[in-house]
């Protein structure tokens, strides 16, 4: 991560640099500061983790019907439930729910029921424009490659959708049938529209199709906040954007602890909570033991990657080769496949800074 530490530049410009915030078509509109802060105010401290199941080299394999997995994600997740996490994000799909649209939400509200089950609730994510960027396909998911950190995680909807607004109807039906099937549901604690806009894979350029989502959002104006995440410090568009529509703040650091606070210095001045949706890489310092104290005190939200070591091999580092032997220092993840703690001293220090974590 790249780290610009000129805070009171990025500060002005995402204030000054112009406010897209709006109202779509008169229904929703972005959440009052006094509005996200009773809402914040009446949840617990959130920890977790982003979630995929082991048995799932990617979103399609997770959501599909004949590899969906139900009795697996309920065993996972009774992990995740011991080491005192109460929330967890998953990566949708549109081109699986454009495959099965009903079966793909009833799967979904299984998930939210094994969730729940486990005291967990769930933030749902949309797009990303994340990972090696190969396009999704319906049906049996390419194997993983051994050794490579999540080798077969595709975009959504992918780069040529992504710069073809012509396509963005199906995309609407979409988050809106998903929105408004789910947007009362009280499993559901908030909504990522996107992950990562501004990563330009293969030429994805995302902040128009990032502005339209929060459109489609308000629309259907969900009881849960709106969010898309910021990625470290860059004074760009799409960081002046998200300052002037999310209803809380989201944003990634895989940094050690002195960025981590920078950056929450940063975002104070916005009076919004805050909710880190991507941390902990322990070759860089990003550890639970180093950054977790700071979420706490300034409660903000900690979600870090990875539970179980499966199919999207992310105990490996980003960049890792083919046939790379397991690393010493695990990169992402928490259980090795059997279920047994990656580091036991590691699982004691998040359940005890995770009880009483209001």
């Amino acid at each position: 991560m790249k780290v610009l530490f000129d805070v009171s530049r990025l500060i002005s410009v995402l204030l000054l640099c112009g406010s897209y915030a709006f109202a779509a078509d008169g229904s929703g509109e972005r959440w009052s500061v006094e509005k996200v802060k009773s809402w914040y105010e009446k949840q617990p401290w959130l920890i977790g983790c982003n979630y995929v199941p082991a048995y799932a080299v990617n979103q399609m394999e997770m959501w599909q019907a004949d590899s969906f997995d139900p009795k697996a994600i309920d065993r996972e997740l009774a992990l995740a439930e011991d080491i005192g996490f109460n929330i967890v994000r998953v990566f949708l799909h549109d081109v699986a729910w454009e495959a099965d649209p009903d079966g793909f939400k009833n799967r979904i509200d299984a998930f939210l029921d094994i969730c729940n089950k486990h005291k967990i609730r769930v933030m749902l994510t949309f797009f990303t424009n994340g990972g090696p960027g190969m396009l999704a396909k319906v049906g049996k998911q390419p194997e993983p490659i051994p050794g490579v950190h999540n080798s077969q995680w595709p975009m959504s909807p992918g780069t040529d959708n992504v710069n073809d607004p012509s396509s963005w109807g199906r995309l609407e039906k979409y988050v809106k049938d998903i929105l408004t099937r789910f947007g009362n549901d009280n499993r559901v604690v908030i909504w990522d529209l996107y992950n990562e806009p501004e990563k330009t894979k293969n030429g994805a350029n995302g902040l128009p199709l990032l502005r339209q989502v929060f459109v489609w959002g308000r629309e259907v104006n969900p009881s849960q906040p709106l969010t898309a995440c910021m990625d470290g410090y860059r004074l760009d568009a799409f960081n002046s954007f998200l300052a002037e529509n999310c209803d809380v703040l989201t944003f990634h650091t895989y940094g050690g602890p002195k960025s981590v606070k920078a950056f929450i210095k940063t975002l104070k001045d916005f009076k919004r909570p805050m909710l880190c949706t991507e941390y902990m890489a322990r070759n860089f310092g990003s550890t639970f033991e180093a950054l977790l104290p700071i979420f706490k005190r300034e409660r903000v939200g900690a979600i870090s990657w990875g539970l179980v070591w499966g199919k999207t091999n992310t105990v490996y580092p980003w960049g890792s080769k083919k046939g790379s032997p397991e690393p010493k220092v695990w990169f992402h993840d928490i259980f090795r496949p059997d279920h047994t703690p990656y580091d036991r001293k590691e699982i004691e220090f998040i359940k005890k800074i995770a009880r009483d974590n209001r």
